[in-house]
């Protein structure tokens, strides 16, 4: 009989799911409900999507393992993402100071729309199948799951509406949230079928109900956790000014550790000739949709870099303000029992405040554990699930101890709070940072781990040690490493009337 898969959400980590599925069973369906673009544009599914992504090198090279010969770098680059060095092609200011531009080596990272990078991975999946390659052809179906088949042994399918997608809702009137859907009672039952399946996997992302889903199959033991800053993104795009177009990522972050609301600021380069610029604040802090608010958010970041810039740039669209950035975590991993034939991936499985940049990575690198497993022992191996959710946990492990290590510390967090072995982590990484303003090894230690390459033990190698014991052997700057042709640009764009 031949084998299926279904996929519950055709997003970043659905569609990479589903490559690697593509291997191993007859037939891949992946369920969505949102109407996909045919091209690199936002959908409403994906609040977040309109916000500042950034793919770090360990989730590219898990995208490339999983899609091999699509070579999603070249994709991207050749649609206009830019390929930025962590060590010599962004200005960043910690709150330690800021970081020095050393050499250009080092892990690298990719600056584009969100939407960009969906499209990238979509094209490359659908373009996977044949006979001649040896997999299933990826079939994605407009509809939405609304509860899984089976028991609390085995789950066998996936019962499916295809009527009219539920009522979509802000978190606020004009503010963009998580998209909520009512999906018990804003369906026509009558439009339901059981779709059978070998394996399930649910990537159907913040709005996952795998715990309502497991709770009715006999399962209600897997542990929530949400750690929630009350960070908002504001998000507005610019054209690149001209003469500008090798100016450098610029970000400002945000301090945990000062006891006031966090503020940060980023403008990144994205294709189409355009700055993506993105504020953040957590609760107290929130940036506005008003356009001098905004500004003046910019401006009064620990530096008014990202405000200078943008204060002589020509904007394109409104600013887009968005919530719902809470980290939350599904401990499936840690359940006694756990069903054969469903594996949660992706957002389902851990969201992060989308500050730190991890979580396009972190689903690359857990769907790539999939893959491993799949390859092991087929998708109908007893255990397979419960192996591939503990090993997905553990690429969720570091991005989730960097985030929400950060997050306790700001005002008004809601779900957690610091305590011992958080002080020890924040002092060290505090003293980490400071070093690294002026210390190379220091500083590759910082990229390594932020570019997700390495676990969180290569801040603990020796040399890092030795380094971070000793402190920063060059003295602070004062000011954004720039170039002289990068001071030029700064100066013609600024209308704050600011020297420098």
């Amino acid at each position: 009989m031949p084998s299926r898969a279904v996929v519950i959400g055709a997003g970043l980590a659905g569609m990479l799911a589903a490559a690697a599925l593509s291997t191993a069973v007859d037939e891949v369906i992946v369920l969505e409900r949102d109407d996909l673009p045919t091209g690199p544009e936002h959908r409403r599914g994906l609040p977040q999507g309109r916000h500042a992504h950034l793919l770090m090198a360990g989730g590219l090279t898990a995208m490339d393992d999983l899609l091999p010969g699509m070579d999603i770098r070249l994709r991207l680059l050749a649609k206009g993402a830019h390929e930025i060095s962590f060590s010599s092609g962004m200005l960043a200011r910690t709150p330690e100071g800021w970081l020095r531009r050393w050499r250009p080596e080092g892990p690298r990272m990719i600056s584009c729309s969100r939407a960009l990078v969906d499209w990238a991975v979509r094209d490359a999946v659908l373009g996977l199948g044949g006979e001649e390659v040896g997999r299933a052809r990826v079939e994605v179906r407009r509809a939405r799951a609304v509860e899984l088949l089976g028991d609390a042994g085995r789950v066998r399918g996936v019962r499916v509406s295809t009527a009219a997608r539920g009522r979509e809702v802000d978190a606020e009137p004009g503010i963009e949230g998580d998209a909520l859907h009512d999906h018990d009672h804003d369906h026509d039952h009558d439009s339901d079928a059981d779709l059978d399946a070998d394996l399930v996997v649910d990537a159907s992302g913040r709005g996952s109900r795998i715990l309502k889903w497991l709770t009715a199959l006999g399962n209600s033991e897997v542990r929530e956790k949400t750690v929630d800053a009350g960070l908002v993104n504001a998000t507005r795009i610019y054209r690149t000014p001209a003469g500008a177009e090798g100016f450098p990522l610029t970000v400002v972050h945000a301090d945990p550790y000062s006891g006031r609301p966090g503020r940060s600021g980023m403008m990144m380069p994205i294709e189409g000739d355009r700055w993506m610029v993105s504020l953040a604040g957590s609760r107290g802090g929130e940036p506005s949709a008003d356009p001098d608010e905004f500004l003046r958010h910019a401006l009064e970041l620990p530096d008014p870099v990202v405000g200078r810039l943008i204060s002589g740039a020509e904007p394109l669209t409104d600013i887009h303000v968005g919530r719902g950035t809470a980290n939350v975590r599904h401990y499936v991993e840690k359940a006694r029992d756990w069903p054969d034939g469903l594996v949660v991936l992706g957002d389902a499985l851990a969201t992060f405040n989308p500050t730190y940049g991890q979580g396009m990575s972190v689903a690359a690198l857990g769907v790539q554990a999939f893959a491993r497993e799949l390859a092991r022992g087929g998708p109908t191996a007893p255990g397979l699930s419960r192996r591939v959710q503990r090993a997905a946990a553990r690429s969720v492990d570091a991005a989730w101890a960097v985030a929400v290590g950060q997050d306790v510390w700001y005002p008004g967090t809601r779900g957690g709070q610091p305590g011992t072995a958080d002080r020890l982590v924040a002092a060290y990484s505090r003293r980490l940072t400071r070093t690294a303003t002026g210390s190379y090894q220091a500083a590759a230690a910082v990229w390594d781990l932020s570019s997700l390459t390495t676990g969180p033990t290569r801040v603990l190698r020796p040399r890092t040690l030795l380094a971070t014991l000793n402190g920063p052997l060059l003295p602070p700057l004062t000011e954004p490493p720039l170039t002289e042709s990068e001071r030029k640009i700064l100066r013609s764009l600024d209308r704050t009337g600011r020297a420098g």
